[in-house]
């Protein structure tokens, strides 16, 4: 059985997380969305409601699975037998943050990181615009899956 991580934040998750979700699960059987709990940073939405979003983005597919984790990724990662990570790139910054960081997650248990380039109409999409968009009363509805849509914060 093929079992990938995606690991994130996902505060909120997006249009941009919800497409690497879709494509990489033509690549495993199984995909695991983790959700980082980290109490040094603070997030708009609390670690239940990112879980019930991205849940609900996905009640139609048996393949995703989502759970939370705390520490490192990669010691989660091994805890559930995952055969790789999943990660989305949105442009070069981001591929240079990511490389950097497979290539210790690959060095410390040998799996390896799957990237995924987003597509053009998502690169500018990111959870640090959305929540500003949100905290300010902007309309953010094209950004997110409707799971989203309708939280008032």
């Amino acid at each position: 059985m093929k079992r990938f991580v995606f690991p994130g934040s996902f505060d909120p998750i997006t249009i941009g997380h919800q497409e690497i979700i879709e494509r990489a699960l033509n690549f495993c059987d199984e995909l695991i969305i983790a959700v980082g709990e980290n109490n040094d940073k603070k997030q708009l939405f609390s670690l239940e409601d990112r879980m019930q979003y991205i849940i609900k983005a996905n009640k139609n597919n048996p393949k995703v699975i989502v759970q939370s984790y705390k520490g490192l990724t990669i010691d989660f990662c091994k805890k559930v037998k995952a055969n790789a990570l999943v990660r989305g790139l949105r442009n070069p910054a981001d591929f240079e943050f990511e490389k950097s960081i497979a290539q210790m997650n690959r060095k410390l248990s040998g799996i390896d990181t799957i990237f995924f380039l987003t597509s053009a109409e998502n690169a500018f999409v990111s959870s640090s615009i959305v929540r500003e968009i949100m905290t300010h009363g902007g309309d953010y509805s094209s950004l997110v899956p409707r799971s989203v849509r309708y939280d008032k914060k």
